[in-house]
């Protein structure tokens, strides 16, 4: 039994006013954070941005749909930037729409289709501490997920 598995057959008490929240808090984050020029996109991109500055990075965001969660090259992705970001004090939360995502990072090609949306990085834009009221609602909800040994939430985007 997987640690997935059995923290599934626990009931959480979870508010849905609190994940929507925290959706809402997201929305506000990738949207700051693309101003600021802060966003790295793609698992490949964000590996590299993870081995080379892992300092700088703030926040992850991991995307799947259903249909890539039999995707097993992803989910090894996956399972080693969790690792790296719980290693190294990096919040990290999971959203299970990606064209959604699509929506709010503008990412894609000419025709329309997202590119690779699969993981989302923030980085601090320069050496003084980036404070975003809305990186400091997901932080608090990462850590208070923590408690609760939920250590990648799932989150809901808003409409």
């Amino acid at each position: 039994m997987t640690l997935e598995e059995v923290r599934g057959q626990e009931t959480v008490p979870e508010s849905t006013t609190r994940m929507q929240s925290a959706g809402k808090a997201l929305h506000e984050l990738l949207l700051s954070a693309q101003r600021q020029g802060c966003l790295t996109v793609g698992v490949y991109e964000s590996a590299k941005v993870l081995n080379v500055d892992p300092d700088n990075v703030t926040f992850c965001v991991l995307a799947a749909d259903e249909e890539d969660e039999g995707d097993i090259a992803l989910q090894i992705h996956f399972t080693l930037i969790q690792a790296f970001c719980c290693e190294n004090d990096i919040d990290i939360v999971r959203v299970g729409d990606v064209q959604r995502l699509a929506a709010i990072v503008g990412a894609g090609d000419e025709a329309g289709t997202p590119g690779d949306l699969h993981c989302i990085l923030i980085s601090n834009p320069n050496e003084d501490a980036w404070k975003d009221p809305a990186l400091e609602k997901l932080s608090l909800f990462c850590e208070e997920s923590r408690s609760v040994n939920d250590w990648v939430p799932s989150i809901p985007l808003p409409e």
